[in-house]
């Protein structure tokens, strides 16, 4: 059981990441409001860097360079696209025909969901690592953490800038992030049996962070803005990719 107890250890304080947001809960609306799209601009970055920086290359070195196998993979990689397309469409439609929180954006939702599943990934290869070896275990561990702590800047940026208030968004963000721990768990109970079948929902959540950085976030630094606030929008979402590469080389 001291695999389950590392496993639990590393995942819970992966969770806690998730609370970075309050460095931002002390500072002033007017403030707060300036540095929201820069947020969102390197959210974009990331989300870009860890589709194409890490997940994708992952997947694809797990099941090999045949092509049959890496079509497989983008086959995933498209419905995750797709599916998150879909979702967006339904949670607008509901929006408009049942509008309980007309403020909040559909993408908030997205970026939610998107993040939970994402995060339930990662506590899956977090215990597959831990079963494979203690020493595989804390690098991956590591790893995911430097990870998330751009992600979850971005994502509470987001939400904020999708509606939600500071806090609650503060809240809502913690509780996508602590799937990380179930994912923990039953990647744990379920080892032996999920072998490398975990590998095709590494290109499915890459898919799902193409679509919301590409269809919701990038067309929000996009317009509205001057162009020099285009340019240091663009030069943060170019920041969110360098640092993805940065963790990928490390």
């Amino acid at each position: 059981m001291s695999i389950l107890f590392y496993i639990l250890i590393s995942t819970s304080l992966i969770s806690l990441i998730a609370f970075i947001g309050v460095l931002f809960l002390f500072l002033k609306e007017k403030l707060l409001t300036k540095i929201l799209l820069i947020l969102v601009a390197f959210s974009a970055g990331t989300l870009i860097g860890g589709a194409f920086l890490h997940l994708i290359p992952e997947a694809i070195a797990r099941v090999g360079a045949s092509e049959t196998s890496v079509l497989g993979l983008f086959l995933y990689l498209l419905l995750g696209f797709c599916i998150f397309f879909i979702l967006e469409q339904f949670i607008r439609w509901h929006h408009h025909h049942a509008i309980r929180h007309p403020k909040i954006r559909p993408f908030s939702y997205l970026i939610l969901i998107s993040d939970g599943v994402h995060n339930f990934i990662d506590g899956l290869v977090i215990a597959a690592s831990f079963v494979v070896a203690f020493p595989i275990g804390v690098v991956t561990a590591l790893a995911v953490a430097l990870h998330e702590i751009p992600q979850e800047i971005g994502d509470y940026g987001i939400l904020i800038y999708g509606g939600f208030k500071k806090v609650k968004a503060l809240f809502l963000n913690f509780l996508s992030a602590i799937t990380v721990v179930f994912g923990g768990i039953a990647g744990f109970l379920l080892s032996e049996k999920i072998g490398e079948s975990i590998v095709f929902l590494l290109p499915f959540a890459a898919g799902n962070f193409i679509y919301i950085a590409s269809a919701d976030l990038i067309p929000e630094i996009k317009h509205r803005v001057s162009i020099k606030k285009s340019l240091i929008h663009f030069i943060v979402f170019l920041s969110g990719m360098g640092l993805m590469l940065l963790i990928k080389l490390l």
